[in-house]
Parts: structure tokens; C-alpha cells; sequence
């Protein structure tokens, strides 16, 4: 271990090597793409709950929010398909432009892709800003999903390339980290611009902000050894690789990227590729990681905090504040995460999160259930205010610490070369379809469903608990390439992975 050589535990390989400051500063760089997802997923339930904005773009919503006559119950103040319609366009956004993205990604490289991704968001923050009307305000929205979706897609690969096996989990937890700080600033700009009577165009335009910071950090940049060399860059693909590596000895790895790198070559399209059935475990895992990420409810949460909290009874201060507070646990639970990912591994986390999330989901069911009952009448007193906040944060903390980070972390870490952008572009894809849909019905459910809405996603919880129990092998500590070694280990993937792609594994390790 001299020297911080890495170490891949279970008989893996071992490379030269050191955790460089280059590698740090840089994913630090990359990672700043989850600030423009994470301010998004803020900014839009503050936004959504101000008075002048509702006045100006829905004023239908306003009247419906302050009618008292009693012809809507508190559960449905907010139901109306234009108003999710502007928070759910985006992922609609989101999930065309991953696909598109997943070319540019693989051709032009990873960096290209995110100040594309960039690009989009600082127009589309901009014209939010200024928006004068609906039409302007929703083409906004389109093209800040466009840059969500390609930088969604590309950071995540990016930080999974760039960073040493031994803290791969640590580094790419670097763009959930961010969407988190990305979140507790929204909520906080919100709080303060909801006492200003145009204070929505600032919360809106504010997010040209973290997009200027991408585009600009994004051209000093280097592309990663295994995107280089995908694009036939050998000589540039070995500087970079001593470059993060921190040491000219790197022939081994680099030997061993190449081959992984040829194998991927002899596949005409990595879309052909993952529906192959030795790949079934690469398919499976990045469409129903995402899928569960967003039927956990988080979304509900993140995006309609204050909304939520405002229906709960909170007045609209508080609704706001209360945002603030679960958005600092957010971050706070994240920073949990980061530290103990390479430690005790995915599984405890995503188990250790589920059963949290499960019992707070419950909880918080049960006690709207009690206190506002069918008819959505009736009120809480502070200490009950607080107890349900105190839930609520609970439960974004253990979202915070396992299904957050590792919905973005595991799909980008399980699949090798041939496969990557392939597997990047599902799990992007399909985290937007569910987020749109979850974004565009949450209101209509809540109207409906009353209470028995956080009954349906702890349900979910639930469901995903039990699926990674029984199909998740650990995947700490594992390099990339070497991850059909671990699914032959799973009883139900064994049938699925042949022999030789473990036998050649093995081969090489032994010389």
C-alpha cells in the first residue's frame, strides 16, 4: 500500500498510484453539473407557492388557493395541469436529451457534452427570468431540461472514469453532493425573493448562475483515459491517465483499458449490446434503479416542499422555511454518505435507507390521516407542526445517505465500456420519464389520494428493499471492468453471465 496504490479487494487487480489533487479539483469541476439539476428541483416549489407568480402565469391556481368557500378541500388548493405542466416540461426535456446525448457523449467525449449541457441551462434560466408570458416561460423550462439531460448523462460517466476504484463511490457521490447544495440554495434564495413582489424572475434567473460555472470550468477540463482512447487518442489517453494518477508507472492499467476498450470495439452499437443476455444484470439495474429512485417520493418532497408544507398548514413563510431545513438535511445526510459509501458498502446503504424511508412514510401518513382525516379540515398545533417536519426530515435524510447518491452512482459503476453510454442514457431516460410523471400527477394524487399518498410510495420502499436484498451484489471496491466477477457471485445472475467472460478475467489478473 505504499505510495496510496489501489487496491481492488477479492483478488482484483492492484495499479500504481495516488489520490492526485488533479483528480480531486477536477470531479469537484464535473460534479458542479448537479447544481444545475439540484437548483432546478429547488427553486420550482418556492416558486410555484409565490403569490405574484401564480397571479401573473396561473391566476385560476390563486383564486382556487384563496378560495374559503369550502368547494375544494385543502388537499386540492394546488391541482391544476398547467401549473405541474411547468415543473414537469423539463424532464420531458430531460429525457429526449439524454438519448441525444448518449451520441455525443461517446463521440465528441464527456467534457463536450457538458458544456452543451451548460449551454442550454444558461439560456433557459435567462429566458425564465424574463419571461412575459406562459409560452416563454415553458420553452424556458424546455431548455433547462435539455441541460439537465446531457449533463445528467455525462457527468456521472465522467466522475466514474476519472476516479481510482478505492474512492470511485466518494467521487461520484460528488453530483449528488452538489444537487443537494444545489437545492438548500434555491430554497434559501426563495425565502428570501418571495418578500419582494417581482422576487420569482430573481429565483428563476439566479440559475444562469451555476450554468456559467460549468461552461467556464468545463473548458479546462481534460477528457478521461477511457473516453481518449474510445476516440483513438492512445498517446494523450496515457498522459492523462499518469496525469490523475499522480505517477508515470501506469502501463498496466493502461494495457488493461485498452483491451476493455477493443472488446467494446467489436460491438457494432452499445444499444445492441445491453439488451444481449449477459448483459440482463446492466439492463435491469440502470431501468429499475431510477425507476425505484422516483417512486421512493423524494421528488414530491424536493419539488413541492413548500407547496406541501402550505397544504399541511405551514403559512407561507414557514412553508418556506420548513423547505430550507429539509434541504440542509439534505446536504448534511449527503456529507453521511460521501464518508461511509467505500466503507460499508452500497447494499447497507440502500437497505439501511429503505427501512428509514419506509417508517417515516408511515408515520407521517398516519399522522396527517389522524389529523386532517378525509375532508383535509383541521389544523396542527406547533409541537405537531414540528414532529411532522422533524419525519419529514428523517426522511430525506435516509433518502439523502442511499437511494439519492447511489441511484446515480451504481448504473454509472456496473456497466463496462461497451456498454456505458448505453446504460448512462436508460438510467437518465428512464429517471426523467418517472420524474415527469411524478412532477405532472403528484398534485392530482395528493387531491385524491389524500393521505394515503405517502401510503403508495412506502409501499414502493418497500417493494425496492426486498428487490435489493435478494439481487444486489456489493460493488464496493470493484474496478469497473471486473464486474462480471460479481454478478457470477449472485444466485439469480449466475445463469445469465458465461463462464469464459470470468475464466479470461481471471487469466489476466494471474499475470
Amino acid at each position: 500500500m505504499a505510495g496510496g496504490a489501489f487496491v481492488a479487494t477479492d483478488g482484483g487487480r492492484q495499479y500504481e498510484g495516488e489520490v492526485t489533487a488533479f483528480v480531486l479539483v477536477t470531479c469537484f469541476v464535473a460534479a458542479m453539473g448537479g447544481l444545475l439539476f439540484g437548483y432546478d428541483l429547488g427553486i420550482t416549489g418556492g416558486v410555484t407557492s409565490m403569490e405574484p407568480f401564480l397571479i401573473k402565469f396561473f391566476p385560476s391556481v390563486y383564486k382556487q388557493m384563496k378560495d374559503e368557500s369550502g368547494h375544494d378541500s385543502q388537499y386540492c388548493k394546488f391541482d391544476n395541469q398547467l401549473l405541474t405542466l411547468f415543473t414537469s416540461s423539463l424532464y420531458l426535456a430531460a429525457l429526449v436529451a439524454s438519448f441525444i446525448a448518449s451520441i455525443t457523449t461517446r463521440l465528441l467525449g464527456r467534457k463536450p457534452s457538458m458544456f452543451i449541457g451548460g449551454l442550454f441551462f444558461l439560456v433557459g434560466a435567462l429566458l425564465n427570468g424574463f419571461a412575459i408570458n406562459i409560452e416563454m416561460l415553458i420553452i424556458g423550462r424546455l431548455l433547462l431540461g435539455l441541460g439537465v439531460g446531457y449533463c445528467n448523462q455525462s457527468v456521472p460517466v465522467y466522475l466514474s472514469e476519472m476516479a481510482p476504484a478505492k474512492i470511485r463511490g466518494a467521487l461520484n457521490m460528488g453530483f449528488q453532493m452538489m444537487i443537494t447544495v444545489g437545492i438548500l440554495i434555491a430554497n434559501l434564495i426563495n425565502y428570501e425573493t418571495s418578500k419582494h413582489e417581482n422576487g420569482w424572475r430573481i429565483s428563476l434567473g439566479v440559475g444562469a448562475v451555476p450554468a456559467i460555472l460549468l461552461c467556464v470550468g468545463s473548458l479546462f477540463l481534460g477528457d478521461t483515459p477511457n473516453s481518449l482512447i474510445e476516440r483513438g487518442q492512445h498517446e494523450n489517453a496515457k498522459k492523462m491517465l499518469q496525469k490523475i494518477r499522480g505517477t508515470k508507472n501506469v502501463e498496466e492499467e493502461f494495457q488493461d483499458l485498452i483491451e476493455a476498450c477493443e472488446q467494446a470495439k467489436k460491438v457494432e452499437h452499445p444499444w445492441k449490446n445491453i439488451v444481449q443476455k449477459k448483459y440482463r444484470p446492466q439492463l435491469t439495474f440502470c431501468s429499475l434503479i431510477p425507476f425505484f429512485q422516483q417512486l421512493t417520493g423524494i421528488n414530491v418532497i424536493m419539488f413541492y416542499a413548500p407547496v406541501l408544507f402550505k397544504t399541511l398548514g405551514f403559512g407561507n413563510e414557514a412553508s418556506l422555511m420548513s423547505a430550507v431545513i429539509s434541504g440542509g438535511v439534505n446536504v448534511v445526510a449527503t456529507f453521511v454518505s460521501i464518508f461511509t459509501v467505500d466503507k460499508f458498502g452500497r447494499k447497507f446503504l440502500f437497505l439501511e435507507g429503505g427501512v428509514q424511508m419506509f417508517i417515516c412514510q408511515i408515520a407521517v401518513g398516519g399522522m396527517i390521516a389522524a389529523k386532517f382525516g378525509i375532508s383535509g379540515e383541521g389544523s396542527l398545533t406547533k409541537g405537531e407542526a414540528n414532529l411532522l417536519l422533524f419525519l419529514i426530515c428523517a426522511y430525506v435524510a435516509a433518502f439523502a445517505w442511499s437511494w439519492g447518491p447511489l441511484g446515480w452512482l451504481v448504473p454509472s459503476e456496473i456497466c463496462s465500456l461497451e456498454t456505458r453510454s448505453a446504460g448512462q442514457a436508460i438510467n437518465v431516460g428512464v429517471n426523467m420519464l418517472f420524474t415527469f410523471c411524478i412532477a405532472q400527477v403528484f398534485l392530482t394524487m395528493l387531491c385524491h389520494l389524500k393521505f394515503g399518498l405517502f401510503f403508495f410510495f412506502a409501499g414502493f420502499v418497500a417493494i425496492m428493499t426486498i428487490f435489493i436484498v435478494l439481487f444486489f451484489p456489493e460493488t464496493k471496491n470493484v474496478h469497473i471492468e471486473e464486474m462480471n466477477r460479481v454478478w457470477k457471485s449472485n444466485w439469480f445472475w449466475a445463469k445469465f453471465i458465461p463462464d469464459e467472460d470470468v475464466s479470461s478475467y481471471e487469466h489476466n489478473t494471474s499475470h
